[in-house]
């Protein structure tokens, strides 16, 4: 068992909005969110007065303690309103990709149990859909629109929120996650690991008052929520947003507000190292830039470090851990790892097959334990029991190495998830849709390496006998289905899906002779 060797931090009894907020007072008129696109802000003082009137008129409406909040929405400052009010009256929030269809929005508003959904009004269709199928009855739209209540309306409320009692141990986050296999489950985050991982993280990534940190990873997808909306906060830095990702809108605002601090994913830092864009702007105020969600290689990571002269530094963690768990220090950073362990994380090096430890130096499943490991997956007792074992360990799904010096590097994948761009798409799930294509007899579903986006969705699938239909034909269908990150972005048709004598697809087959493919290519 390998423990951090950063000083243990002590974890404040606080509900997390108590905590994000607690410098509200203090901080005043200083800008906490800017809306980067209008430049509309919402100062810190302006923040915790929205988040205590949302909360009155939301108990008015009778949403209160254990009530689920839907927030299906891009990133704007009035996420963080929402996200605070629900989590202050005892509430859950489950976030949801603003990208999804209908019916993505539907499933994850019936398993969660949503009594209410926010959103905005360019959204507002699909919100109305799925919330009709998922029988919720009551929508909060950003602005105006037919059938939902104005958050306005909410927001006019008194600011006087009945006193409830949270403990650390409620629910206050849900976000969804495929975890180490299959389709997506909400994941269990308290109060507790929700405060636990900011002061865990605050050692390594000391942002504070005097940054501007810039918000292009979605509030919905766990970094963006904790590193960003919640940790850069509760520091008292400002955060300026972005609705959606551009690479020159993004150059721009990094400028324009003297960001210093950026938390991204490989395929922008891949932008920040090689587009002639980049030459264009003032990146000067950036100080550090910290890399999460998917692997990013020692040469891309030095190459952007060396174009914008600021760290460039590289984190690992898990919506299922809060999610980080190892980061690399700015005054101490290895390239091509995820550097150490946080505080009151401890981990193993397991031997996949033997669940033998492994000697230093080789690879093994990474389990870690600590107090940002989730309470499981909500309504799924099986996945809960297979990712954390008695012992409290969770088992990762991602093969690494620890050198003597106590870094980390993920050098594989146990797990079977598609990193596209930072998102998880889960093969499982596009295998069942393409099954339900009328030419399709079977199908399987890789990842095929891609410089940009790290790895894409590659299909095979079997087409029925007297039927035809073209890779092109079944691409274009299944980008009808689903979100765009989800997109299958290759396919080639095979006579045969390998599989084992219990029928499970052989996927690493597959992916062996993708490489060898690539490498003769």
């Amino acid at each position: 068992m390998y423990t951090s060797p950063l000083p243990d931090v002590e974890i404040p009894q606080l509900p997390i909005s108590d905590y994000v907020l607690r410098l509200s007072s203090e901080l005043g008129d200083k800008a906490a969110l800017i809306d980067g696109p209008t430049g509309r802000t919402l100062t810190f003082s302006g923040l915790a007065d929205s988040v205590k009137r949302f909360a009155s008129g939301l108990a008015a409406r009778g949403f209160g303690q254990g009530d689920v909040m839907a927030i299906y929405s891009p990133n704007v400052p009035e996420y963080a309103v929402v996200f605070h009010a629900v989590a202050s009256l005892g509430g859950i929030n489950t976030t949801i990709n603003p990208l999804y269809t209908p019916a993505e929005l539907a499933h994850q508003l019936t398993d969660s149990g949503a009594k209410c959904l926010f959103t905005i009004p360019q959204f507002l269709e699909s919100a109305t859909e799925a919330a009709s199928l998922a029988g919720v009855a009551d929508i909060i739209v950003l602005g105006d629109g037919d059938g939902a209540t104005p958050y306005g309306d909410i927001l006019s409320a008194a600011a006087n929120p009945p006193d409830v009692s949270i403990e650390p141990d409620d629910l206050a986050a849900l976000p969804y996650s495929s975890g180490t296999t299959g389709l997506s489950k909400g994941v269990m985050l308290t109060h507790r690991n929700l405060v636990a991982n900011i002061q865990q993280c605050l050692p390594v990534l000391n942002v504070g008052p005097e940054d501007t940190v810039i918000a292009v990873l979605p509030f919905f997808h766990i970094y963006g929520m904790q590193v960003i909306m919640n940790m850069a906060v509760s520091q008292g830095a400002t955060v300026v947003s972005m609705p959606r990702f551009d690479l020159e809108g993004f150059l721009g605002l990094v400028q324009d507000h003297k960001v210093t601090v950026a938390y991204l994913v490989p395929p922008v830092v891949l932008g920040l190292a090689k587009h002639p864009a980049v030459d264009g702007f003032d990146l000067s105020s950036l100080r550090l830039i910290m890399s999460g969600a998917a692997p990013l290689s020692a040469e891309l990571q030095e190459a952007c470090a060396a174009r914008l002269e600021c760290t460039v530094m590289q984190g690992y963690g898990l919506t299922e851990t809060s999610p980080v768990t190892h980061v690399n220090p700015p005054e101490a950073n290895r390239p091509g790892t995820v550097g150490i362990a946080l505080p009151l994380t401890e981990c193993r090096i397991v031997d996949a097959v033997t669940e033998e430890d492994a000697a230093m130096g080789e690879k093994g499943e990474l389990w870690m334990r600590g107090p940002q490991v989730m309470a499981g997956y909500l309504n799924n007792e099986v996945a809960t029991k297979t990712s954390i074992d008695p012992d409290g360990w969770f088992h990762s799904g991602d093969l690494a190495t620890i050198d003597a010096d106590g870094y980390y590097t993920i050098v594989d994948r146990l797990k079977e998830l598609i990193k596209f761009k930072g998102f998880q798409v889960a093969p499982a799930e596009l295998e069942g849709l393409l099954l339900t294509h009328p030419a399709v007899a079977d199908a399987a579903v890789i990842p095929s390496p891609d410089d940009e986006a790290g790895e894409v969705p590659k299909g095979f699938v079997v087409l029925k006998q007297d039927t035809s239909a073209s890779a092109d034909e079944i691409m274009d269908w299944v980008a009808g289905e689903v979100a765009p990150h989800k997109k299958i972005r290759l396919l080639e048709i095979v006579d045969e899906i390998p599989k084992s004598a219990s029928g499970k697809i052989l996927r690493r087959i597959l992916v062996e002779r993708e490489r060898a493919s690539r490498r003769a290519s």
